[in-house]
């Protein structure tokens, strides 16, 4: 795939694109997938939606290909380099002195969008219907090109989100001080813009994206969203494809225009944690996540407990008593193995 020029070369972007068996005049919806850090472009991710009836355009964005090779110097196996590499990510926006074009994040975003009017050129995809999904790095891309190329019609960041230079681990030390990104690619400036839905994708113990700032991210976008916290998920990429909420929210959302569960409100009240939320699909159990622990939220242990479920008019209320020294919850609800959150709490 063709992209942008770097320090005066011309550069392409290694991808994998895919196509579902349909009949001859019949238009499918589409999605870009986006790597997270040690990823490349992936021929599985793209087959998984493939089979799902999308097209799939999974893209490397460090100027790799998907064949592994011994680095001379470490002697350790990594991905290849091909001819027409741009940059590659240095550390945490460790290049941002550099001028913007000139930058890894400027190509990666560039990329995103130039692989999104590719999958719309394809006279087998519907333009209206493509989305965008990355996982850790890509779903740090992803929450940067959300508000910058408004065609997507969803967006799926997996554990990756804005307000890095908030959080409580490697990102705050690296970044609170680093202008370049705060001026330049903060996604948090752009959320506003943000107004196709959005599948917030993680888990509580994840050690890169802390839950303050995830809740943080998905209160700003402008669109509809929904949360979906799944404990013990893992970080990487095969939790990404291999959880059926990404597939379930872009099929749902394309075919009604709406997400599928809406959380209304959450709290604690005389002791009592709740949560409300409206949706068609039938909600079959829920369950209080908790912590008592402190500190970075990816450390913590999580407590899971079944709780009470039922439905009022065309709201569901799932609630329970706070357990004792309860420091932060939230409550999940399950429908057919689909997890959708209700907001975070805590404090």
């Amino acid at each position: 795939m063709e992209s942008l020029p770097w320090e005066g070369k011309e550069t392409r972007a290694y991808a994998w694109l895919g196509l579902p068996k349909v009949s001859k005049n019949e238009k499918v919806p589409g999605v870009v997938l986006v790597h997270g850090g040690g990823g490349t472009a992936f021929k599985n991710w793209v087959q998984e939606w493939n089979d799902r009836g999308f097209a799939a355009i999974s893209i490397a964005v460090e100027g790799q290909i998907d064949k592994k090779v011994k680095n001379e110097k470490s002697k350790k196996m990594a991905w290849g380099k091909h001819q027409w590499a741009g940059p590659h990510r240095i550390g945490i926006f460790a290049d941002t002195h550099k001028p913007l074009r000139d930058q890894w994040m400027y190509h990666a975003v560039s990329q995103t969008i130039l692989a999104n009017s590719l999958l719309r050129s394809l006279p087998q995809v519907d333009e209206s219907k493509v989305g965008l999904m990355g996982t850790s790095w890509g779903g740090i891309i992803s929450s940067i090109v959300m508000g910058i190329d408004q065609r997507f019609a969803f967006v799926i960041p997996v554990y990756g989100c804005g307000f890095l230079n908030e959080a409580g681990n490697h990102y705050k030390p690296a970044l609170a001080n680093n202008s370049g990104y705060l001026n330049a690619w903060e996604a948090g400036h752009r959320f506003n813009r943000a107004r196709m839905p959005v599948l917030w994708f993680s888990w509580p113990e994840d050690k890169h994206f802390p839950m303050e700032i995830l809740r943080k991210s998905y209160q700003a976008t402008a669109g509809p969203n929904m949360v979906s916290l799944v404990p013990q998920m893992g970080h990487g990429h095969g939790p990404a494809w291999s959880r059926p909420e990404s597939y379930a929210f872009a099929k749902r959302v394309l075919k009604s225009g709406k997400i599928w569960c809406r959380r209304l409100d959450s709290a604690l009240l005389d002791g009592q944690a709740y949560a409300r939320f409206q949706s068609d699909e039938v909600l079959e159990k829920a369950e209080l996540v908790h912590t008592t622990d402190l500190g970075f939220t990816g450390k913590r242990i999580w407590t899971r407990t079944p709780i009470r479920l039922q439905k009022k008019a065309d709201v569901w209320l799932a609630d329970w008593p706070l357990p004792d020294g309860t420091t932060a919850w939230f409550i999940n609800v399950e429908s057919s193995g689909l997890v959708v959150s209700s907001d975070y709490h805590d404090g």
